[in-house]
């Protein structure tokens, strides 16, 4: 393992320790040139799953570029990294459930925006707009009305008075 600091090959292990729910391993290591210390992760290599883009194109999936579309979608909100991990990590364990070798970018697009949905509306209107190539501000509001649409329906499941609407429940959160 190359040390990031000073690019130098040997670097020792400090600390090993099981992390992502059994999914990885996290070392602790520290460089033998430099003395710096850093964080490393090993994961099981699955078989590579191919991304099916809406033009056909193939290219192999990349957590990293998942990861960067939600961190992007997530920025100046309430998620934490923490969570944004979470829902990676859940996502890629349902890859692994499908067991194919290739997945259509909208299906992976839902899977994200599922989740999403769940953690912050926010958050998900961005994801959305990208996945779902929004041209207008229509393609905004016809989004946000179908979220408080179902929002409001939720309210009134869990209402414990009939009395109340909806809209004066979510207004007095």
């Amino acid at each position: 393992m190359y040390c990031p600091f000073c690019n130098q090959k040997d670097s020792r292990v400090l600390e090993s320790r099981i992390a992502d729910e059994n999914s990885s391993i996290r070392r602790r290591r520290e460089c033998e040139n430099c003395k710096k210390r850093f964080t490393t992760y090993e994961r099981v290599e699955s078989i590579q799953l191919l991304v099916v883009k809406s033009s056909g194109a193939r290219e192999p999936y990349s957590r990293e570029k998942l990861r960067a579309g939600i961190v992007t979608a997530c920025t100046k909100t309430t998620v934490s990294a923490q969570q944004i991990d979470e829902l990676i990590e859940s996502v890629e364990l349902e890859l692994q459930l499908f067991g194919k070798r290739e997945i259509a970018t909208s299906q992976l697009g839902g899977l994200v925006l599922t989740r999403l949905a769940a953690l912050n509306d926010v958050a998900y209107v961005r994801f959305a707009s990208v996945y779902r190539q929004f041209q207008s501000i229509q393609d905004f509001v016809q989004e946000l009305q179908r979220i408080s649409a179902s929002e409001s329906a939720v309210m009134k499941v869990q209402s414990p008075n009939p009395y109340i609407d909806a809209a004066t429940v979510h207004h007095q959160k």
